[in-house]
């Protein structure tokens, strides 16, 4: 009786196998590629969120918790350009995956394929928080989603080419709908082109790129380091002789400077999500650039 028990529950056991353990595991730096991985992957891929948009993505404690999710990943899909420098590579020594080693198809870089702005002509630390390869933020642009997607569903086939059909037919459709919002969205921001605004920190070169808003001046005198007294007088300065139309600034920033030169000079401060999750409303892609898009366009009326 119990040999046959047990014959059962071998049986049983070699013909179910839980969905979640056939699923393609991702590690997503940030919430654009868990947005991008669920657009493209459906539910072959498993995403864990390692950061939210309240957080700043350059300073990330490499905590046990993620050191656990490396070490199960498959894949991790992450911006690069030395936007994690500060822990990823800490993530993936003390995981020791080697399939999401550089130059493996588990290790996928997004700034890989995108034509990188803000390339420094001088790299030098003391200048602050400079990345040399490039602006690593480039889910601030709406054009870099086609490119990026195109690399991931490549990525996606070489390491579960069993999907192949199903990440070939959503990443069709996909691109299909996002070409329709880039057409929508150049139409519809056509007033933003060369609006003067002033950003806390350099992140939005990308967003600045599609718009034509036009960057007047830097709150941070140094790139990740905090304003001193003298930069902000400078800029009060600046900006009584000519003002912009708004200071822009990420919801994981602490506004309290933008806001003294904002109350200073009688302008709006903006808070813009900056990524997924980083206003109520910018709760999908799509809406991280409609709210980016018309909490801007309030700004161009005189």
């Amino acid at each position: 009786m119990k040999s046959r028990l047990w014959l059962f529950i071998g049986f049983i056991a070699a013909i179910w196998v839980p969905r979640a353990e056939a699923d393609l595991r991702v590690f997503a730096c940030e919430p654009f590629y868990q947005a991008l991985l669920k657009e493209i992957g459906g539910e072959q891929v498993h995403v864990y969120l390692a950061t939210t948009a309240l957080q700043d993505p350059h300073r990330i404690q490499a905590r046990p918790s993620l050191i656990s999710q490396v070490r199960r990943a498959d894949m991790i899909a992450c911006h690069g350009a030395e936007l994690e420098i500060g822990w990823l590579p800490l993530l993936l020594r003390r995981a020791n995956n080697p399939n999401l080693y550089p130059g493996r198809p588990g290790h996928f870089i997004g700034t890989d394929f995108v034509k990188k702005l803000g390339v420094p002509t001088k790299i030098d630390r003391a200048l602050g928080d400079i990345h040399a390869e490039g602006n690593p933020h480039i889910q601030t642009g709406p054009q870099n989603v086609i490119p990026v997607a195109n690399a991931l569903v490549q990525r996606l086939i070489e390491l579960d080419p069993s999907n192949r059909s199903s990440y070939e037919r959503r990443h069709q459709q996909f691109v299909a709908r996002w070409q329709q919002r880039l057409d929508k969205w150049r139409t519809e921001i056509k007033a933003l082109k060369g609006m003067p605004v002033v950003v806390y920190h350099d992140s939005w070169v990308y967003l600045e790129a599609f718009t034509g808003i036009k960057k007047v001046a830097t709150i941070e005198d140094k790139p990740g380091i905090p304003p001193t007294s003298g930069h902000l007088a400078n800029l009060l300065h600046q900006l009584e002789k000519n003002p912009a139309k708004a200071i822009l600034y990420a919801a994981y920033q602490n506004p309290k400077a933008a806001q003294w030169l904002a109350e200073k000079i009688k302008i709006p401060l903006v808070k813009l999500p900056f990524t997924i999750g980083g206003t109520e409303d910018a709760d999908s892609l799509e809406h991280l650039y409609e709210v980016t898009f018309q909490r801007l366009l309030e700004r161009v009326k005189p």
